[in-house]
């Protein structure tokens, strides 16, 4: 049985490393091998990652691809992808090579305000709060002009504080909701900061606010802390065409194809098991771009799926409509973002990343992102209702099943050309290698 160790974070790289490789692995000098070989050469760097978290012991590396031919509001980009997933790269630039030639995407940021609260319990009269917040309100911005000073500057900062009552939801539950413009940084801790000095001299000024009991004046702040939830940081990504201009192949009509695609997006705005598919296809395209611009992907997921139930059920975040002879397909989507601060400056992949899109603001990073996410979903349900999922990943996804079977470079180069006609199943890929190898 394996013991808990004592001040694992003390010990040297290569401390850690024979450890976890000597307790938790079958072959430890294999292991140590593996995990050396993604160090980075550049000692430099290396240490730069290093720092990056707590306990580092290698790096992790996921394919970082390029989907060109976007054309947003009338600019074309080349959009960086940090994925590991088959097919989304190309299934971007697919959709994007076939909106470019139909007057691209067209995006308006509708909002940039971000949301944190201080949660505190109260155990007195609702109306002597309120009096108290009224009297406290001033002060409450005041004592955070130091954290302030430097965001206003760049036009952001403090925009509202509001009491809210939430005792119909939990027994003596309140709440400072607060809203915030971080300008074009992802700004957690410019709001995690605010906050905490918001509790502070809330706790401190009621102990000098007459019309308190002793009880009144002794409420628990029970935290302070940003929300991920940020339905008024919004950006809608949009594109359209007359009807006839959607030809996508032989097989089906224009007409036919945008009914189905309607009806598609239909079905996951009322069924709930089709909107998470239908919603996870959109993270793909924006969690890529998320990921590759260092911002925080794990955020903008919950904030995204939590505006996809904000009606009460789970539904989906595009939208499709025929009227009028046009097709329109669109969506309005959360994302917090931000193009300063965290790794944007360190990370040497995120600046190039950021680089080639041009340097963007937090809100062009929006629209970026959002497009992402649309060209995405639009590649996915084009391929559900004309030639089926599979047919596309599977052939993507050959590269990742020959590796497996450890196919040398002939045989890559044989298969691949074999399943241009052939269906890419798993199996399929299986028995042709064999047969292959075998002859």
């Amino acid at each position: 049985m394996i013991k808990p160790i004592e001040g694992f974070s003390k010990l040297t790289k290569t401390e850690k490393i024979d450890w976890i490789a000597t307790h938790y692995t079958k072959n430890p000098e294999t292991s140590k091998e593996t995990l050396k070989r993604y160090w980075s050469s550049d000692d430099a760097l290396q240490k730069l990652h290093d720092e990056f978290i707590e306990n580092t012991i290698s790096n992790y590396y996921l394919p970082f691809g390029i989907a060109p031919n976007f054309l947003v509001n009338d600019e074309l980009y080349a959009i960086p992808m940090a994925i590991e997933e088959s097919s989304v790269v190309a299934a971007a630039s697919k959709a994007a090579k076939f909106w470019l030639e139909r007057g691209g995407f067209k995006t308006t940021v509708l909002g940039t305000e971000k949301i944190g609260q201080v949660h505190f319990m109260y155990y007195g009269e609702a109306q002597k709060l309120k009096d108290f917040f009224v009297e406290v309100h001033r002060k409450l911005l005041s004592s955070t002009s130091s954290l302030t000073k430097n965001m206003q500057k760049r036009g952001g900062g403090i925009s509202n504080i509001e009491l809210r009552d939430q005792t119909n939801k939990l027994e003596n539950y309140y709440q400072l909701h607060c809203t915030f413009e971080t300008s074009d940084a992802m700004g957690a801790n410019f709001i995690n900061s605010c906050l905490e000095q918001f509790a502070k001299t809330f706790k401190e000024e009621a102990q000098h606010f007459n019309a308190f009991t002793d009880k009144e004046k002794d409420f628990e702040i029970v935290m302070s802390i940003l929300s991920n939830y940020v339905p008024n940081c919004l950006v809608r990504a949009e594109v359209s065409c007359p009807i006839a201009e959607l030809n996508v192949g032989n097989s089906i009509s224009a007409e036919k194809f945008a009914e189905k695609m309607v009806r598609a997006v239909n079905i996951a705005m009322v069924e709930p098991h089709r909107a998470v598919t239908h919603n996870k296809g959109i993270m793909n395209g924006i969690d890529a771009v998320v990921l590759a611009t260092g911002n925080d992907f794990r955020a903008v997921e919950a904030g995204v799926h939590a505006y996809a139930a904000r009606n009460g059920s789970y539904s989906s975040l595009t939208h499709a409509s025929v009227e009028n002879g046009q097709f329109r397909f669109w969506m309005e989507i959360p994302l917090a973002l931000g193009t300063v601060g965290g790794l944007t400056s360190l990370h040497p992949l995120v600046k190039l990343a950021l680089e080639i899109l041009g340097n963007p603001s937090a809100e062009e990073l929006m629209q970026i992102v959002a497009v992402a996410g649309l060209a995405q979903n639009f590649a996915a349900v084009r391929s559900l209702v004309t030639t089926g999922i599979q047919e596309g990943h599977m052939k993507m996804h050959l590269l990742n099943i020959l590796n497996q079977l450890g196919a040398n470079d002939d045989e890559k180069k044989k298969l691949i050309e074999h399943f241009k006609k052939n269906a890419a199943t798993h199996n399929a890929v299986v028995e042709a290698f064999e047969q292959l190898r075998n002859r």
